[in-house]
């Protein structure tokens, strides 16, 4: 069965739902009828499957690059996409994003023990976030 559009394909504007049709009974229904819409309506195939993948991994970001074969930077931004979409911030305020001379030191000195990759570093440096959950 085909995805529910919420929008036109033709002029984007709002979609009504003016049939229902029961393929037990062969009921049909006419008239204007709510969208049964929910906020996971609101992603891509591509971010369904990449938040399944998420669920399946249990939230771990280094099972995830294991299993989709991409960087600590790249999951984080696309989750970060998913979160928009669903109408949830997808960046913090600037202000508590920014790292003290302290959090960078930490950051450089769990790279140096082994505990960040890299890139994971880097993303945090740029300003990525003071953590990474794995």
């Amino acid at each position: 069965m085909n995805k529910l559009l919420e929008k036109c394909p033709i002029c984007a504007n709002d979609m009504v739902i003016t049939k229902l049709y029961c393929g037990q009974c062969g009921t049909t229904l006419t008239g204007q009828f709510g969208s049964p819409s929910s906020i996971f309506s609101r992603l891509s195939e591509e971010q369904t499957t990449f938040l399944l993948t998420f669920i399946q991994c249990e939230g771990k970001y280094n099972r995830m690059e294991e299993q989709l074969g991409i960087s600590y930077p790249t999951l984080k931004n696309r989750f970060n996409d998913i979160l928009a979409a669903m109408g949830f911030s997808d960046s913090p305020s600037q202000e508590s994003n920014a790292l003290t001379a302290d959090d960078r030191i930490e950051i450089l000195q769990k790279l140096d023990r082994g505990e960040l990759k890299p890139e994971e570093a880097e993303f945090m440096l740029r300003g990525g976030g003071k953590t990474v959950e794995n």
